[in-house]
Protein backbone atom coordinates (compact mmCIF):
# COMPACT_ATOMS: atom_id res chain seq x y z
CA UNK A 1 0.00 0.00 0.00
CA UNK A 2 1.94 3.26 -1.19
CA UNK A 3 0.47 6.48 1.65
CA UNK A 4 -0.47 9.57 0.66
CA UNK A 5 2.38 11.82 0.20
CA UNK A 6 5.11 8.67 -1.20
CA UNK A 7 7.13 9.29 -3.98
CA UNK A 8 5.55 7.04 -6.89
CA UNK A 9 5.77 6.69 -10.55
CA UNK A 10 2.82 6.59 -12.32
CA UNK A 11 1.88 5.26 -16.14
CA UNK A 12 -0.42 5.78 -18.79
CA UNK A 13 -1.16 6.11 -22.27
CA UNK A 14 -1.08 9.47 -23.93
CA UNK A 15 -2.30 8.20 -27.26
CA UNK A 16 -3.50 4.82 -28.31
CA UNK A 17 -1.17 3.62 -31.45
CA UNK A 18 -4.67 4.31 -33.77
CA UNK A 19 -4.71 8.14 -32.87
CA UNK A 20 -0.66 8.35 -33.92
CA UNK A 21 -0.18 10.54 -36.99
CA UNK A 22 0.33 8.97 -40.10
CA UNK A 23 4.09 9.98 -41.13
CA UNK A 24 5.70 8.16 -38.08
CA UNK A 25 7.86 5.33 -38.86
CA UNK A 26 6.39 1.63 -38.87
CA UNK A 27 7.27 0.39 -35.97
CA UNK A 28 6.46 3.87 -33.89
CA UNK A 29 3.06 3.61 -35.58
CA UNK A 30 1.93 0.03 -33.69
CA UNK A 31 2.83 1.28 -30.66
CA UNK A 32 1.01 3.48 -28.04
CA UNK A 33 2.80 7.00 -26.85
CA UNK A 34 3.56 6.32 -23.24
CA UNK A 35 4.24 8.26 -20.38
CA UNK A 36 6.16 7.60 -16.95
CA UNK A 37 5.60 10.52 -14.60
CA UNK A 38 7.35 10.44 -10.77
CA UNK A 39 5.40 12.65 -8.59
CA UNK A 40 3.67 12.91 -4.57
CA UNK A 41 0.74 10.36 -4.53
CA UNK A 42 -2.29 12.48 -3.54
CA UNK A 43 -4.10 9.68 -1.97
CA UNK A 44 -3.55 6.34 -0.85
CA UNK A 45 -2.88 3.26 -3.56
CA UNK A 46 -1.89 0.05 -4.47
CA UNK A 47 0.23 -0.93 -7.36
CA UNK A 48 -1.75 -1.28 -10.27
CA UNK A 49 -4.57 1.09 -9.57
CA UNK A 50 -5.41 4.39 -11.12
CA UNK A 51 -4.29 7.28 -8.34
CA UNK A 52 -3.37 11.23 -8.67
CA UNK A 53 -0.21 12.75 -8.12
CA UNK A 54 1.18 16.02 -8.06
CA UNK A 55 4.70 16.37 -9.91
CA UNK A 56 7.79 18.83 -8.42
CA UNK A 57 6.44 21.12 -11.01
CA UNK A 58 2.90 21.50 -8.93
CA UNK A 59 1.03 19.90 -12.52
CA UNK A 60 -1.40 17.35 -11.21
CA UNK A 61 -1.55 13.78 -13.28
CA UNK A 62 -3.57 10.60 -13.03
CA UNK A 63 -2.14 7.31 -14.46
CA UNK A 64 -2.03 3.59 -12.75
CA UNK A 65 0.43 3.07 -9.67
CA UNK A 66 3.44 1.04 -10.74
CA UNK A 67 6.34 1.80 -8.27
CA UNK A 68 6.92 3.36 -4.59
CA UNK A 69 10.64 5.80 -4.53
CA UNK A 70 11.28 4.85 -8.19
CA UNK A 71 14.46 5.71 -8.43
CA UNK A 72 16.61 6.79 -11.34
CA UNK A 73 18.56 3.79 -13.29
CA UNK A 74 19.27 5.67 -16.43
CA UNK A 75 22.88 6.68 -17.79
CA UNK A 76 24.63 7.87 -21.26
CA UNK A 77 26.09 4.80 -22.23
CA UNK A 78 30.08 3.25 -22.93
CA UNK A 79 32.78 6.19 -22.94
CA UNK A 80 33.04 7.21 -26.58
CA UNK A 81 37.05 7.29 -26.79
CA UNK A 82 37.14 10.14 -29.85
CA UNK A 83 35.39 12.14 -27.30
CA UNK A 84 37.31 11.93 -24.39
CA UNK A 85 40.11 13.48 -26.04
CA UNK A 86 38.55 16.39 -27.24
CA UNK A 87 38.99 18.20 -23.68
CA UNK A 88 42.38 17.62 -23.37
CA UNK A 89 43.10 18.73 -27.03
CA UNK A 90 41.33 21.68 -26.70
CA UNK A 91 42.77 23.03 -23.74
CA UNK A 92 46.09 22.21 -24.81
CA UNK A 93 45.21 24.56 -28.19
CA UNK A 94 44.07 27.15 -26.01
CA UNK A 95 46.96 27.08 -23.78
CA UNK A 96 49.31 27.22 -26.76
CA UNK A 97 47.56 29.91 -28.78
CA UNK A 98 46.12 28.06 -31.25
CA UNK A 99 42.60 28.35 -30.79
Amino acid sequence: MAKKGDWVKIHNVVLESSNRVSNLPEDTKKVPLEAWINGFLNEDGEIGEMVEITTLSGRTVSGTLVEVNPRYIHDFGNPVPELLKIGPNLKKQLEEGSV
